[in-house]
């Protein structure tokens, strides 16, 4: 949100604006969840996969970690944009501005939370050292700071804060204006993202803890959080995997420990904001970076590098999105990968070629199994997708293609030629009339050729289509069978007699 608020209306520059357009984002992302939840569009988060997710989390945390560089070696000027190359780039030439008493003290701390990350990570028991630690950290650095500010006086602090409980922000909510086309793109983007990691979170602990959840009212009730957090000074916000996971390792088992959260945070607006005033900015700096950092998971991204490599490709597209030109154009990049994805599936979809494992019923792919071996004079294909009118077209070719080469292959090592064409379509799981055309206009097409088509056990849905586009009668009682097995032995026997 802080990215893209602050490349069109700077915090610095004009705070009250930049106030009203976070919480009218907030309140446009929780209307967008709560619509998809009660209109079950829920499938709409799916579109972004795994893969793409991974990439842009892995990027947004590199950013987010960059623009800390700021409070991490006490730079008093520094860019507003998020790109790698601009952030890095203001860093280095305001390099005169770097307070060593800072660096030494923020790189200090990062060391001591990322050791205490680290330590929580491995040894599940000790969860309590990482969860403390950022409190311990504020406190250290605070204390230090408020001890030897006469010599730290390079370090800067986060100076007053006001005590108390922000006031109802509902009428700070903008409606109108050239603002407002900015607010709601940035509403429906981070309340994406609210709900992706919120619903993630949700399935991984119900996945832990064996009980389930409803997609739906996840984002409804997210939604109406955010709506209702508009309006009392909050910014979009969602589940978090960190504190989530705290919450589990201490035991917790109800939302009986959400609210003595918020009784802790309640007394600490009221009583304890003063403490913070010499508290350092580094700290938050440091603090930051380590929580984001988890989100780089490069494992992950090397195990899709082994298991799937357009997954791979995904990940990185919607990295490298995120890094070099915006978060937005890195997420638009992630949904593009992960529709084309789609697409490819559906219009390129996986056919093979299938033989009979001998002194079995059974056929399986002949590139998979060295058992499988072929059946002279079949050819026998295996088709793994709906047919509709994106693959129809390539199916048809596909096919032809797959009885031409089988037929030089027979000939060349059978010595025999093909005299039947059988399509399992077990996997075809629905059909649409491009799809009927198809296979009517394939029939045609091998009948000339004097080949036999032959269908084995067409699914319901598949079978009720194509019995009302009367495409069964031109097939016959030899054309449907329900099994590849019963098939082959049929037709044979047929030949033989």
């Amino acid at each position: 949100m802080g990215t893209m608020l602050n490349d069109v209306v700077p915090y610095n520059k004009d705070p009250n604006l930049y106030l009203k357009l976070a919480f009218t984002a907030t309140f446009f992302a929780g209307v967008f969840q709560a619509t998809l939840g009660l209109l079950r569009l829920g499938f709409v988060i799916d579109f972004l996969s795994k893969a793409t997710l991974l990439g842009f989390m892995g990027g947004a945390a590199v950013i987010v970690s960059l623009q800390q560089l700021k409070g991490l070696l006490g730079i008093t000027h520094f860019t507003n944009k998020m790109q790698i190359y601009p952030v890095l780039s203001s860093a280095i030439q305001h390099r005169n501005e770097w307070s060593w008493q800072t660096y030494v003290m923020g790189f200090c701390f990062l060391a001591f939370l990322l050791t205490t990350r680290h330590i929580g990570m491995r040894k599940p028991k000790l969860f309590w050292v990482s969860a403390a630690a950022p409190l311990v950290s504020v406190g250290l650095s605070t204390l230090l700071v408020t001890l030897f500010k006469s010599k730290l006086h390079g370090i800067a602090t986060i100076g007053h804060l006001d005590k108390g409980l922000n006031p109802p922000s509902s009428n700070m909510l903008l409606f109108h204006g050239q603002f407002l086309g900015l607010a709601i793109k940035t509403g429906i983007i981070t309340g994406i993202l609210s709900l992706t990691e919120g619903i993630a979170v949700g399935r991984t602990f119900a996945a832990l803890n064996d009980y389930q959840v409803d997609g739906n009212k996840e984002m409804i009730a997210i939604g109406l959080m955010n709506m209702a957090g508009s309006c009392s000074s909050c910014y979009v916000t969602t589940g978090s995997f960190s504190r989530s996971a705290v919450n589990a390792n201490a035991g917790a088992k109800t939302v009986v420990s959400n609210i003595i959260m918020a009784s802790t945070v309640l007394v600490t607006l009221l009583f304890l904001m003063p403490l913070f005033y010499y508290t350092p900015n580094l700290i938050l700096a440091a603090i930051i970076i380590t929580a984001v950092i988890g989100l780089i998971d490069y494992q992950s991204a090397l195990r899709l590098w082994k298991v799937d490599k357009l997954d791979f490709v995904a990940c990185l597209s919607s990295f490298f999105g995120v890094l070099m030109i915006s978060v937005p154009m890195g997420l638009a990049i992630a949904v593009g990968v992960s529709v084309f994805k789609i697409l490819l599936h559906v219009t390129r979809p996986n056919t093979c070629v299938l033989g009979n494992i001998t002194g079995t019923q059974i056929y399986q792919n002949v590139n998979r199994y060295k058992e499988a071996k072929r059946v002279p004079y079949f050819v026998i294909l295996s088709i793994e997708a709906p047919i509709y009118f994106a693959n129809s077209t390539y199916l048809q070719e596909r096919i032809l293609r797959w009885i031409r080469e089988e037929e030089e292959w027979l000939v060349a090592n059978n010595g025999t030629s093909i005299k039947c064409v059988v399509i399992d379509m077990t996997a075809v799981t629905g059909i649409d009339t491009s799809g009927l055309a198809m296979v009517k206009e394939l029939r045609k097409m091998l009948e000339k050729r004097s080949l036999q088509l032959v269908l084995a056990n067409p699914g319901g849905t598949v079978m009720e289509k194509l019995h009302q586009s009367n495409i069964l009668e031109s097939f016959g009682s030899e054309g449907v069978y329900l099994t590849v097995d019963e098939a082959v032995a049929d037709i044979s026997s047929a030949w033989k007699a």
